[in-house]
């Protein structure tokens, strides 16, 4: 877009065009001057920009439905977006990765060849962290995996894999799988240094922990499909709507995704002056007789009627009834 001169600058560019400070036919001259882009012939581009925004399409459902997923396995909220997609050098790539990093090398079947999905070990961490029912608030210095730790970023890496053809599906189909996670980057060489690839780059929040994924596509990997990333095609074979991409994939994943139950033995009111004596050994009558069923509250609505017990030397609720949509009972 061109620049937008103040009223000031307009003022100073007649000044001067009057009093032949510049002259119009130097102007003209400069406009005619032809802009020479620089084109680096070691690393030519062989994605063009639609290619590239359909690569962005992808992985913006992919990155939806992990994060969906991540939300629910580790318990935490979580946010992924794509951030960038562009075309760089596999030198260049390889050459930003920290050591150490989680480098999880991914056959791409049935494409030729395979793809890295990087993540740094700060994210790396703090994923194992709350696998393990921490915090997540890692704050170590940096260090080697230990191999408890790669077995559990293994299981997870697969996972995370597993969610790839859905986003992909409109454009091929995938049976991509891990081949091995590496936590040096020497040793993650997939295609030659000078050859060309697609980097796309998610940034990642787990919890307070911000970080990034990236995602390296060489193009000898893309190039059996290189016709089919275009906006058109991948729209053309959608069968449903972009908010409805891995629809099923969300429902497994909230699944898992834990819920407060509590069950109310019962209600009454007291006055502020017996609050203020209360103490232990004060005995308080409730709302409900010995043999009364006991509302079971799931998310603050009451769901299930039953009766309290024991069960293996602890407290358990018997389910009685399941209150219907009709007859349910909440603090609307």
């Amino acid at each position: 877009m061109a620049d937008v001169l103040s009223q000031k600058e307009i003022d100073a560019l007649l000044s001067a065009l009057g009093d032949g400070e510049v002259s119009v036919d130097d102007m003209k001259e400069e406009q005619k001057e032809v802009k020479i882009k620089k084109y680096d012939f070691k690393s030519p581009k062989k994605l063009a920009k639609d290619q590239l925004k359909t690569l962005s399409i992808i992985h913006d459902n992919y990155s939806r439905v992990l994060n969906t997923y991540l939300s629910g396995y580790l318990r935490v909220m979580t946010e992924i977006e794509v951030s960038s997609v562009e075309e760089v050098s596999y030198y260049e790539f390889n050459n930003s990765i920290s050591n150490p990093a989680m480098i999880a090398v991914v056959n791409f079947d049935p494409l030729p060849g395979q793809i890295i999905v990087e993540t740094s070990s700060k994210i790396a961490f703090t994923m194992i962290d709350r696998i393990l029912g921490g915090d997540g608030l890692y704050d170590e210095e940096n260090r080697d995996f230990s191999e408890i730790e790669l077995i559990i970023l293994s299981k997870l890496v697969k996972n995370i894999v597993s969610y790839m053809p859905e986003a992909w599906e409109n454009v091929i189909e995938l049976s991509p799988y891990l081949e091995k996670i590496e936590p040096n980057s020497q040793f993650a060489q997939i295609v030659s240094p000078n050859e060309t690839v697609a980097l796309i780059t998610l940034s990642v929040k787990i919890g307070e922990v911000e970080g990034l994924m990236n995602i390296c596509i060489p193009n000898i990997v893309l190039e059996p499909v290189i016709q089919n990333l275009s906006t058109n095609f991948l729209f053309s074979g959608v069968k449903k709507e972009y908010d409805d991409v891995g629809k099923e994939m969300i429902q497994h994943s909230m699944r898992k995704a834990e819920l407060e139950a509590s069950v109310v033995v019962g209600e009454t009111f007291i006055t502020v002056e017996d609050f203020i004596f209360m103490q232990v050994g004060d005995v308080i009558k409730l709302n409900k007789k010995v043999d009364a069923e006991l509302e079971l509250k799931i998310g603050g609505k009451t769901k299930y009627l039953g009766y309290p017990g024991t069960y293996k030397k602890s407290m358990a609720f018997k389910i009685n009834k399941v209150i219907e949509k009709d007859d349910d009972k909440n603090d609307e």
